[in-house]
């Protein structure tokens, strides 16, 4: 599809991964596309910060070889070298009481090649892990997109098959927690499922870790942005966005500009206020999604104290823990950056206070941290990272049309059959603009 040059471009509200993967698809179609953002730079929460010389990411974020949509992003920025794709799955988990274990898939088929894993999973006692198994064997039954699946809790669910209080800790909510931003007893159980049985208990390297190798600005920001002028968009930082109009059109710092389609690609809470009633009835509900906070501890050393690139924690108010000394371009000493999901407790805390309970917690399962001298301690915060996976979320979810032609919704928060995460966002985007592209020629063909 070619449309014409004097057409208007199709507008694209939001700078996260949804807007850029929209922007991006709609551009190699050969559509003009104007990208608002109010801030001033693209990525969303996935972003970078200066500080003291180092580069810092916002949060720490991850993606599985299973997210084949964030990277096909990757591939279309130009970004494939600049992240790390694990040859197999291994994690490396300590408890606060100073054991260890190991979670690393066998060369197997799946769901056979977690079974080794399990089996001599130091953490759980060995009748722990024979009820992790079935229960395994019981959740890959599942189907992730049965509504009823949607009203009951992940929690409820691993309680009446045999998952003790040890297994949902040191297991099951160590892997949830980081996937869903919700912890097990509070998380919907079809998302769970869809986690569980995409990347666990799917194809055997579905869930190899990928780590990016620089800083998260420079593939969502400025690899992201490029990508975009290069196919002709064009992108507009620090503009903000405050109504959309019949037409269609937005309302882009006081100015009212055409379009011949808008996408919606900003948070739920947002996109509620900017989409007209009229073109969604539903939106006042879209606030319901209500929002789950995520912090990262940020901690430097003057050496080395952690030798893994990462590791999972249980038992402890640390959860994951990355050595980000290169990305952030640290020359001496060590970089760690500690990832806290379901940060309810700790989002108002002061930094102060936060760092009386994470030092001595580091301290307890980096016995080098002991020895070493803290030179900077910083906290960062999402207070609405994603929304809450909880009961009833699924429901709540729109689709990404809406009762106004040329007008959708995109972002990880709509329906795209995965919870809330950068693959969800990535999806969500390539859809929309998939919409739009029927909506155009839809518009050149009608007389």
């Amino acid at each position: 599809m070619r449309p014409r040059s004097d057409s208007e471009p199709v507008a694209v509200i939001g700078g996260g991964l949804a807007g850029i993967s929209a922007a991006i698809a709609l551009t190699e179609a050969g559509c003009r596309v104007t990208l608002y953002e109010a801030r001033p730079r693209l990525g969303g929460a996935a972003c970078s910060f200066q500080r003291d010389g180092m580069t810092v990411d916002n949060g720490q974020h991850v993606f599985l070889r299973c997210c084949t949509a964030y990277r096909g992003l990757l591939e279309r920025i130009g970004g494939t070298g600049l992240v790390d794709l694990q040859s197999r799955f291994d994690v490396r988990v300590l408890s606060a009481a100073g054991r260890s274990g190991r979670l690393r898939r066998a060369a197997l088929p799946g769901p056979l090649h977690f079974v080794p894993a399990l089996a001599g999973y130091r953490l759980l006692r060995p009748g722990d892990r024979v009820r992790a198994l079935r229960g395994s064997i019981a959740l890959s039954r599942l189907d992730p997109a049965d509504p009823v699946l949607d009203e009951v809790t992940f929690g409820s669910w691993l309680a009446e098959h045999g998952q003790r209080a040890p297994a949902r800790q040191a297991l099951w909510d160590l892997l949830a927690v980081a996937a869903l931003n919700t912890g097990v007893e509070e998380a919907a159980l079809g998302p769970a499922v869809k986690v569980f049985k995409t990347a666990l208990l799917g194809r055997p390297d579905a869930a190899d870790l990928g780590i990016p190798l620089v800083p998260l600005g420079e593939l969502h920001d400025t690899a992201a942005r490029a990508a975009i002028v290069r196919r002709g968009g064009d992108v507009r930082v620090g503009a903000k966005v405050s109504a959309i109009e019949p037409g269609p059109a937005v309302v882009v710092d006081g100015a009212r500009i055409r379009a011949s389609a808008v996408i919606v690609a900003t948070r739920h809470e947002q996109a509620a206020k900017l989409v007209p009633l009229d073109a969604a009835p539903g939106r006042d509900t879209w606030n319901a999604l209500d929002a789950s906070p995520i912090i990262n501890v940020h901690a430097v050393y003057d050496r080395p104290v952690m030798p893994a690139p990462f590791v999972a924690v249980t038992d402890s108010p640390v959860q994951w823990v990355f050595d980000k000394t290169r990305v952030a371009g640290l020359r001496r000493g060590q970089y760690l950056a500690v990832s806290v999901s379901v940060a309810d407790t700790w989002i108002d805390r002061p930094t102060a206070d936060l760092r009386e309970v994470f030092v001595p917690a580091l301290r307890a399962v980096l016995p080098a941290t002991r020895g070493a001298r803290l030179t900077d301690f910083f906290v960062t915060r999402e207070r609405r990272a994603t929304f809450r996976q909880a009961p009833g979320s699924g429901a709540l979810r729109p689709r990404s049309t809406t009762h106004w032609p040329g007008l959708y919704l995109a972002g990880a928060w709509t329906d795209t059959g995965w919870p809330d995460t950068m693959e969800g966002a990535v999806r969500s985007g390539l859809h929309a603009a998939g919409l739009v592209r029927r909506h155009l020629r839809r518009q050149e063909t009608t007389p």
